[in-house]
C-alpha cells in the first residue's frame, strides 16, 4: 500500500534590513509617533526662529510711538461697498461724535483710507542678524505704514512688535540659565554619586541646605541689592546668575540618583577591574546613560525659567527699559481698570503660554520616546 509523502511548507523568512537602527534614530522615531511632541518640536523651532529674526517678522518698530493704547486693527477682505478685495485694515480715527459716559471722541473706521497688507513688504530699517542692514519684512502694509495687530501700550508702541522683540531677551536668559544649571547640576551629580562616601554626604547636605531656601524671596533680595542706576546689561547678568545659582541643586540630586544606580551595573564594575581612571569611567561610561534623562529635564526646566522671568519682570526685577522682555511688558497689567478698559495688553500673556506649552510638550515626547517603559 502506497503512503502519499508529506508535503512539508517552509516559512518564508523575510531578510533583516542591512545594518543596526541607532539609538538616535530609534528615539527620533518614537517622537514622530507622538502628535504633541512633534506640534511642540515645531512650536519651539518657530518660536526659536522669530527670535533669531526678530525684525524681520516685527511689522513695526518696536520703539516707534502712536496714539496710546490704541486697539487691534483687525484684517478685513471686504472694501467699503462689501466687495471681495485684498487682505486691508482701515485704520481708527477719531470721530466728530462723543461717548455719553466718557465724552471722549468715538473711534471708528477710516474706510475712505485703507491700507493693503501683504508678504515681503519694506518697512523700517533693522539688522538682520545683528549686522546686515535690512528694511524687509514678513508681512505688513504695503506703503510702509505702521499696522497695530495687537494694537499699542500706553506709550503708543506696537504690542505685537514688542512682543517679538521680547522673545529674545526671555528665551535668551531661559536658555543661558538652564544651560548653567545644566553643567553645574550634571557634573556635581555624576562626580557625588560615583564617589560616594563622606564627600557624597558632605555634599549633598550642601544641596539641601540650597533646596531649603525659600526661592522666591531669595530673588526679591538678591535682585533688589543692584543700584537702580546699574548699567542694563550688569543687571541682566546679575539676574542670570540668582536663577542659576539657585537652580542647580534640583538637578544635581536627579542626576545623582541615577548614577548610584549605574555605578553598581556590571560594566562600570568591569571598567573599575581593568583600572580605568574616575573621569574615564564618569564621562565615558555613566554620563552617556544618564544624557536620555538630562535631555529631557532639560526641555521641561526651560518653561519654568520663562515662567519665572515673566513673573520677576512684572515685579520689575528682572529685565529694565530699554530693553524688552514678557515679563517687563506685563508691568502695564497691574492696574484691573487698565485691564477692563483695554484688555489687548496682555497679548505677551499669550506667547508666554505658547512657549511654555511648546517646551512641555516636546518635553514629554522626549520622554516617552527615550524610555517608552
Amino acid at each position: 500500500m502506497l503512503v502519499p509523502a508529506e508535503t512539508t511548507i517552509e516559512p518564508t523568512v523575510k531578510s533583516a534590513p542591512a545594518g543596526n537602527e541607532s539609538y538616535q534614530a530609534l528615539v527620533w522615531r518614537r517622537l514622530k509617533r507622538s502628535f504633541t511632541g512633534m506640534l511642540g518640536l515645531v512650536l519651539v523651532c518657530m518660536l526659536l526662529i522669530m527670535a533669531v529674526f526678530a525684525g524681520f517678522f516685527a511689522p513695526v518698530d518696536p520703539i516707534q510711538s502712536d496714539s496710546s493704547f490704541m486697539p487691534p486693527e483687525s484684517i478685513s477682505i471686504h472694501d467699503k461697498d462689501g466687495n471681495f478685495a485684498m487682505p486691508r485694515i482701515y485704520p481708527l480715527v477719531d470721530s466728530e461724535k462723543l461717548d455719553p459716559v466718557t465724552f471722549q471722541p468715538i473711534s471708528g473706521p477710516d474706510f475712505d483710507n485703507p491700507r493693503t497688507l501683504g508678504f515681503f513688504v519694506s518697512g523700517f530699517e533693522y539688522k538682520l542678524l545683528g549686522f546686515i542692514p535690512a528694511t524687509i519684512h514678513f508681512f505688513g502694509s504695503t506703503d510702509g505704514k505702521p499696522v497695530h495687530f495687537l494694537g499699542t501700550d500706553k506709550l503708543g508702541r506696537d504690542i505685537l512688535s514688542r512682543a517679538i522683540y521680547g522673545s529674545r531677551i526671555s528665551l535668551m536668559i531661559a536658555l543661558t540659565v538652564v544651560t548653567i544649571v545644566t553643567v553645574i547640576g550634571t557634573t556635581v551629580g555624576l562626580v557625588s554619586g560615583y564617589l560616594g562616601g563622606a564627600f557624597d554626604t558632605w555634599l549633598q547636605r550642601f544641596v539641601e541646605l540650597v533646596l531649603a531656601f525659600p526661592q522666591l524671596p531669595l530673588y526679591l533680595a538678591l535682585t533688589s541689592l543692584i543700584p537702580v542706576t546699574a548699567p542694563t546689561n550688569v543687571f541682566l547678568a546679575f539676574v542670570i546668575v540668582v536663577m542659576s545659582a539657585l537652580g542647580w541643586a534640583q538637578m544635581s540630586r536627579e542626576v545623582r540618583g541615577k548614577t548610584l544606580a549605574l555605578a553598581r551595573i556590571e560594566y562600570v564594575k568591569a571598567a573599575i577591574a581593568i583600572g580605568a581612571t574616575d573621569r574615564r569611567i564618569i564621562f565615558q561610561h555613566i554620563f552617556p546613560n544618564v544624557m536620555s534623562h538630562v535631555i529631557v529635564a532639560v526641555t521641561l526646566n526651560i518653561p519654568n525659567i520663562v515662567l519665572l522671568e515673566s513673573f520677576l519682570g512684572f515685579l520689575g526685577f528682572a529685565v529694565k527699559p530699554p530693553l524688552m522682555s514678557w515679563g517687563l511688558m506685563l508691568q502695564d497689567t497691574a492696574n484691573y481698570s487698565v485691564i477692563g478698559s483695554y484688555p489687548w495688553i496682555l497679548a505677551p500673556v499669550g506667547f508666554v503660554l505658547i512657549t511654555v506649552f511648546a517646551f512641555n510638550a516636546l518635553g514629554d515626547g522626549l520622554r516617552d520616546a527615550i524610555d517608552p517603559y
